[in-house]
């Protein structure tokens, strides 16, 4: 169950990563709502990291959670923001799932 809620707060670290760059486009109070969602996940992914370092190890749960955050990160500003898909970056990306993927078939939990 811990591993569940580990993915769900790596996923909030996207939203409040997404909010802050679009909250960067954004101006008067469409700026506010977006300044709202990035407090709002931020939050709940915190609160959701720490319950999961309740059983999972804290250095696994902590990679994992900005594995997963940083993956989803690139993968928004590929599609939403129009940052570069080059091989290189699509290829560091794959190694990077790779490790999250191995640290959770390596952890003890």
């Amino acid at each position: 169950m811990n591993w569940l809620i580990l993915i769900i707060a790596g996923l909030c670290e996207v939203g409040f990563t997404t909010c802050l760059g679009k909250a960067k486009e954004a101006s008067g109070s469409l700026y506010w709502w977006w300044i709202g969602g990035f407090l709002f996940f931020l939050t709940v992914s915190m609160l959701l990291l720490y319950k999961a370092t309740q059983t999972l190890p804290l250095g696994t749960a902590y990679a994992v959670w900005t594995g997963i955050g940083a993956v989803g990160t690139v993968i928004i500003g590929i599609i939403f923001f129009r940052e570069p898909a080059s091989f290189w970056r699509l290829f560091f990306i794959a190694t990077l799932i790779s490790s999250i993927v191995g640290l959770k078939f390596v952890s003890s939990h």
